[in-house]
């Protein structure tokens, strides 16, 4: 009888606003939840690339002296950007770190080329990557820069140069546009989603695409340059570090890499801003327990606009979607600071506003692959209880080298007001795709594997369901909805205050028009699924009157609407 009842109300509901208009090509979670499906990794193509080399073109510094490079933009605030780069030599070896202040940090922009009727100062620092032990190599950093301009019109192009005016030492001219205010009605047009993308040939192939792709801003979903794997895996080195080193209790990570990364990406973090957050390749341990010097030192994130003090996790607005950053290698427990801020922070978002949530960190919750199969469980143990209670719709990490799309789920349970669970750890890096699953027979790791290099082991036995009482799953999970073994990256279309579009697209797709691997419209359904919120008039919008390549539309049976409010 209730279900009824909640049947009856939705389409009342229906009523209430314009027809429901969707693609015919391009399903909606309405429709879901989805029969599980696997696409297995094409033979035809290689799993893995080489790193590429440090004299690579896109490596290689073009610039002398105390001229900028590495240039990149960060989201500060609606109105405001972060504009980073990078002077001066790095030092392997023997070093004698350089002396900030001797180079300004400026700013120089505004809204015509070549006139900058604007200019802001900020911040400049080195940092030193240590190893007292025979055999590694010492590194001290560039004069890294921080600066901070506001007073931005939305959806306005800037032009800036950046650097040191007195030397005088500035950029080329770049330019940006600023991203739309928060809003039910404003959103980015195109924000790209990364993870796990490391330098070598296929981390190419996805930057090329992406750039394709045009996006207006990108989340970096954690372990960006893989410099610790450089030189064993990369730069091969050494086959075996223990062997190689067996007195360093510490692995080297070849920190120059870390500049060619910075080069690699400047074309488009230049113009685009990118947000990120920290993944296990940027632990980085070097002597008195140091750790992240590289990712904290190098990256401007919103923490003190969002209320938090650390860059291991924040959040920010981007027109009307609300993200949240979280960091996994640091404390998440629910006594602890980040659990702390992270709930004050959901309580503070208002979803007349920012109607989308969207939350980032660097391992999966879900995942049927073998790879780092339940790593993170104490982290969902811990945190997923409230994220569900504030109805984010949509989860995006990385970790798995590999793509996967959930069923909306929580609690390992098909529910439709759990959040979309996305893996986009696929960007290219030198670890190799990953292709096997844990229900593959033979496949499941032990509970003794998966260990993560922060937090507790919580592995569990399933205490329900086709996998009750078993480790692993026979077949794939109910809760998996699309899984694919290749590179590539995810696109976030949102339309309006109730669809959004998510296009995952593969690498070896590139020269394909209108190609890509998984496509799907993620639904909100606030009037089914009540969250606490600032606000409690919100009302959805109607859905798209075209798919994204133009195609009729048609109406959405009353039926699938139907079912898929009571699932």
């Amino acid at each position: 009888m209730e279900s009824c009842k909640s049947c009856i109300a939705f389409i009342i509901f229906l009523i209430t606003i314009p027809f429901v208009v969707i693609s015919q090509s391009i399903p909606t979670t309405l429709e879901g939840p989805f029969k599980p499906v696997t696409r297995s990794f094409d033979p035809s193509l290689r799993r893995g690339s080489d790193d590429l080399p440090m004299d690579d073109p896109r490596l290689k510094r073009n610039v002398t002296s105390m001229f900028p490079e590495q240039i990149a933009l960060a989201l500060s605030s609606p109105t405001s950007m972060w504009v980073s780069w990078v002077t001066g030599d790095s030092q392997i070896g023997h070093v004698t770190p350089l002396d900030p202040s001797t180079v300004a940090s400026e700013v120089w922009y505004g809204k015509a080329s070549g006139k900058y009727s604007m200019k802001k100062t900020g911040v400049s620092m080195v940092y030193s990557q240590l190893y007292p032990f025979e055999g590694l190599q010492n590194y001290t950093s560039g004069i890294i820069h921080h600066v901070k301009i506001d007073g931005l019109e939305p959806g306005t192009k800037y032009y800036y140069k950046c650097g040191d005016s007195a030397l005088p030492a500035m950029s080329e001219e770049q330019a940006f546009e600023s991203l739309p205010l928060p809003g039910p009605n404003t959103y980015p047009s195109r924000i790209a989603v990364i993870g796990d993308l490391g330098l070598t040939s296929n981390s190419t192939t996805t930057i090329d695409h992406l750039i394709e792709n045009d996006p207006s801003m990108i989340l970096m979903v954690g372990d960006l340059t893989y410099a610790n794997q450089y030189l064993t895996t990369g730069g091969k080195g050494a086959s075996c570090f223990s062997c190689s080193f067996p007195n360093a209790p510490i692995r080297e990570t070849y920190q120059p890499r870390w500049d060619g990364w910075g080069r690699f990406m400047e074309p488009l973090i230049s113009r685009v801003p990118m947000m990120v957050i920290e993944g296990n390749h940027e632990i980085e341990p070097q002597a008195a327990e140091i750790t992240f010097k590289s990712y904290l030192t190098r990256f401007a994130v919103p923490s003190e606009e969002s209320g938090s003090d650390t860059n291991f996790y924040y959040s920010f607005d981007a027109g009307g979607v609300h993200f949240i950053m979280l960091g996994a290698y640091v404390d998440y427990n629910s006594t602890g600071a980040q659990y702390g801020w992270l709930k004050k922070d959901l309580l503070n978002i208002d979803r007349s506003v920012t109607p989308w949530l969207v939350a980032a960190w660097h391992p999966p919750w879900y995942n049927s692959y073998s790879s780092h199969y339940q790593e993170f469980e104490c982290m969902r143990q811990e945190m997923e209880a409230l994220l569900y209670q504030y109805g984010v719709d949509i989860v995006l990490s990385g970790h798995v080298h590999a793509y996967e799309r959930m069923n909306r789920v929580y609690n390992y349970t098909l529910d439709p007001c759990g959040p979309v669970y996305i893996t986009v750890g696929d960007g290219g890096n030198i670890e190799k795709v990953d292709v096997d699953h844990a229900d593959d027979p033979g496949k499941c790791p032990s509970a003794g594997d998966n260990v993560p290099e922060f937090g507790g082991v919580c592995h569990l036995n399933f205490s329900s369901g086709p996998a009750k009482g078993n480790f692993c799953w026979n077949t794939q999970p109910e809760w998996s909805a699309y899984r694919e073994s290749s590179f590539g990256h995810g696109i976030l279309e949102v339309v309006n205050s109730t669809y959004a579009l998510w296009t995952w697209h593969r690498n070896q797709d590139i020269y394909k028009q209108d190609s890509h691997g998984d496509q799907i419209y993620i639904v909100r359904q606030p009037q089914l699924c009540s969250v606490p919120s600032k606000d409690s008039k919100f009302s959805p919008s109607p859905s798209p009157s075209q798919s994204v390549d133009g195609a009729a539309g048609f109406r959405v049976p009353m039926s699938a609407l139907c079912a898929g409010a009571l699932e």
